[in-house]
C-alpha cells in the first residue's frame, strides 16, 4: 500500500543534510512552509543551498533559517525587501552567497530541471552583468543568453490538500512555485492543512500529480490561513 505520510515535519526533514540544496516554496510569506522550515531549524544541518523567491520576510520562515546561520548561498529573484533584515546583515558581512536569477528565468530554469532538459535559451538578462560569461546565441533575430536547470536534493512546499499518495491541490496564491519545485527536486515534502482520503480530491483539481511527492505531513488548519 502506498502511503507517503509522514507523522511530523521533524520525520518528514529527518534525512536532510550539511551542504543539501534545499528548494523552499512561496512568494513572499504566501505559500511558505513554516512548519517544515522550523523543523529544518530545529534539526541543525547548515552549508544549505537555498532556492527560493525571496531571501525571507521578517522573523520567522526562512528569514529564520537564514537569521539561524544555515545557509551558504541563495539562488533567488528579490533578495532585498524592507524586512529582509537577516539577509541583509549576513550577505555584508560575507557569510552568504548570492545568485541573482530574474524571477521568469528562475521558474524557467526550476521547470526545465522538472522537464529533464539539458538547458534553456532566455532572453532575460541578456546585455547585463548577469550574462558575463554565459554562453549567447541569437535566435530569429533576438539575442538569448543560455542558461542551465536548477535542480535540488529537496524540496519543501506547502500544499492546501493532499492524500496519501502525495496528490495536491493548493489555495489561491500559495501555489505559486510549489508545483514545479516538487518536480524538480529529487526528494520533495509537502505540509497540508489536512490529508484527506484517497478520491476525496476531484481529479480535474488536483496541480501536483503524488508521481512528484514523496512525503506528506499534515499540520493542521493553520497551515491554509496565508493565501
Amino acid at each position: 500500500m502506498i502511503d507517503k505520510s509522514f507523522e511530523s515535519p521533524s520525520a518528514a526533514v529527518a534525512d536532510i543534510f550539511d551542504g543539501a540544496s534545499v528548494m523552499i516554496g512561496g512568494f513572499g510569506t504566501a505559500g511558505m512552509p513554516d512548519d517544515l522550515i522550523d523543523a529544518l531549524i530545529a534539526r541543525g544541518v547548515g552549508n544549505l543551498t537555498i532556492i527560493n523567491n525571496n531571501a525571507g520576510n521578517g522573523e520567522t520562515g526562512l528569514a529564520a533559517l537564514i537569521k539561524a546561520g544555515r545557509v551558504k548561498k541563495i539562488i533567488c529573484s528579490f533578495p532585498r525587501q524592507t524586512d529582509s533584515h537577516h539577509f541583509d546583515a549576513r550577505y555584508r558581512a560575507g557569510e552568504i552567497e548570492l545568485e541573482l536569477v530574474p524571477q521568469g528565468n528562475l521558474a524557467a530554469r526550476i521547470q526545465a530541471a522538472g522537464a529533464g532538459l539539458g538547458a534553456i535559451f532566455t532572453p532575460t538578462g541578456f546585455g547585463t552583468a548577469l550574462a558575463e560569461g554565459k554562453e549567447t546565441r541569437r535566435i530569429d533575430g533576438k539575442d538569448h543568453v543560455l542558461e542551465y536547470p536548477i535542480h535540488a536534493d529537496f524540496a519543501l512546499i506547502k500544499a492546501h490538500k493532499g492524500d496519501r499518495w502525495g496528490n495536491l491541490i493548493y489555495r489561491k496564491t500559495a501555489r505559486n512555485f510549489g508545483p514545479i519545485m516538487a518536480m524538480a527536486a529529487k526528494t520533495s515534502i509537502v505540509q497540508v492543512s489536512e490529508i484527506v482520503p484517497l478520491g476525496a480530491l476531484d481529479p480535474e483539481t488536483i496541480v501536483t500529480p503524488g508521481i512528484f511527492v514523496q512525503r506528506v505531513v499534515e499540520t493542521g488548519a493553520q497551515a491554509s490561513t496565508a493565501a
